[in-house]
């Protein structure tokens, strides 16, 4: 009777003791940035008209410029980036680690079969005649379980269960960036396109220009000077045109990459855009709550910050003892009495082990805590880089469109001087190298506009990336 009451006080001890989980439970500390109101503020306030602070951001941004063509664009990148299958691979790895952890809490269990001819050693038996030669055979069934008392397996799965989060995360912020990338590529498609169009007209105009130097000088009415300086001016022009064409280029090469495609193997539609798109309505931003919430980069950095908490738990309960239930049952004898009586054995009880602390066990744990705080301290750095880049893209749009708008009515006066110059030639009253000069002049205005447009479109795709949007599977 009195190894039943052993047992029973045993099976108490295990139970009381599984209640006890060594190492802090998580929780987002007080302190992180992402809780200071200050993050979760408004924005700073920029000029203009072209962002709503009060809106709330559609997770499939790019619907807000109503083409038709970068929507599919979008679609087919989001099924078939080559980066995206990257972050996949890695989120089907880190679950199937959370599998693995989990696995570790439930029964493990072993089976072996032998059958052996032998020659025992006599001496080992202290006898000096030679022992008969044997056939033998083994078999046996073990099983163990592993009682986790202070909390390492489940320590471990918490820490599992947060980096699957956290590769989540940062499958979600592929998808943001190949988002933008996207959107990007082909806005740099379409833009390019344009200002080859406007590139041509320069050229034209400056070909006319020097034309009509060279006239002037034939006829005797000009100089060698005027002509030299139109030539150079022409060839500047046309100067401009490769770094375009580039440009064109390397855009369809990225926007294919994004595909999963070979260069160049883009949609037709994208390939001959020569107008880009804007959005229909202003941007809607929200505030800093609605940033922290939806940037992946931030629930990443949040998630690693959990699994490093939990990875305290796991060294800590390394400074524990161990305790298991092993069970095992078999036959171990000659194979001509197989499965009789005589060879059957089974055994039942629990093992307790404990590696005495060591100074580098406890060190192991002041490593996971560091690791702990170096998480914190990534986590709210993330956190200020958000912040950072989202009001430093509201700010670069809001004054990318306050140059735009100036660059604008420069347009427009330089085409009213260019109108009035062409009339005052018509009539007689001045020199065609007025009027010239004065449609060199709108030129050259018209390519700072398109200039400025360009780093309008850059700013509005670089204000979404920094936004967050894009993430979501169903996008």
């Amino acid at each position: 009777m009195k190894w039943r009451v052993a047992l029973s006080a045993l099976a108490a001890a295990l139970v009381a003791a599984g209640c006890t989980t060594v190492g802090p439970d998580y929780k987002v500390p007080d302190n992180a940035m992402v809780k200071d109101p200050r993050a979760n503020g408004a924005f700073l306030a920029e000029p203009g008209h072209a962002v709503d602070a009060g809106g709330v951001l559609r997770d499939d941004w790019w619907r807000l410029y109503d083409d038709p063509t970068l929507d599919a664009l979008e679609r087919q990148a989001l099924q078939a980036n080559i980066g995206l299958r990257v972050a996949d691979a890695n989120l089907r790895r880190a679950g199937a680690m959370l599998a693995a952890a989990e696995a570790e809490h439930e029964v493990t269990a072993k089976t072996s079969a032998t059958a052996q001819r032998t020659l025992i050693s006599a001496q080992s038996y202290l006898e000096q005649d030679k022992l008969p030669t044997f056939n033998v055979a083994v078999t046996g069934i073990e099983a163990s379980y592993d009682f986790d008392l202070f909390g390492k397996l489940q320590r471990g799965v918490e820490a599992a269960s947060a980096d699957t989060e956290a590769a989540t995360a940062a499958r979600d912020l592929v998808r943001v960036t190949v988002a933008a990338q996207v959107a990007s590529s082909y806005v740099g498609i379409c833009e390019s396109a344009h200002d080859l169009e406007i590139a041509d007209r320069t050229v034209q105009v400056q070909q006319r220009g020097a034309d009509v130097a060279k006239r002037l000088f034939d006829a005797g009415l000009g100089n060698r000077l005027d002509v030299t300086r139109a030539t150079a001016q022409l060839d500047l022009a046309r100067s401009a045109l490769p770094p375009l064409q580039r440009r064109h280029e390397a855009s369809q090469y990225a926007l294919a990459a994004l595909l999963g495609h070979v260069p160049g193997d883009i949609p037709d539609a994208a390939k001959s855009c020569s107008v880009v798109p804007e959005p229909k309505q202003p941007i809607p931003v929200g505030d800093g709550m609605a940033l922290l919430k939806r940037r992946p980069d931030i629930r990443e950095a949040e998630r690693k910050l959990a699994a490093a908490t939990a990875r305290i738990g796991v060294a800590t309960a390394e400074l524990y003892p161990s305790v298991s239930l092993g069970a095992s049952l078999g036959t171990n004898g000659l194979l001509a009495d197989y499965g009789q009586a005589p060879q059957r054995y089974w055994s039942i009880g629990p093992l307790i082990s404990w590696t005495i602390p060591t100074r580098s066990a406890k060190e192991r744990v002041e490593v996971a805590k560091a690791g702990a705080d170096v998480a914190l301290a990534s986590f709210d750095q993330t956190v200020i880089q958000a912040l950072k880049e989202t009001q430093t893209a509201l700010s670069d749009y809001a004054h990318a469109l306050d140059r735009e708008e100036t660059l604008r009515q420069a347009l427009g006066e330089a085409t009213t001087a260019s109108k009035q110059a062409a009339d005052l030639y018509h009539a007689g009253r001045t020199p065609y190298l007025s009027a010239l000069d004065a449609e060199r002049t709108r030129v050259a205005a018209e390519t700072a506009l398109t200039d400025a447009e360009s780093a309008v479109s850059e700013a509005r795709i670089h204000l979404f990336y920094a936004l967050g949007g894009g993430w979501q599977d169903g996008a």
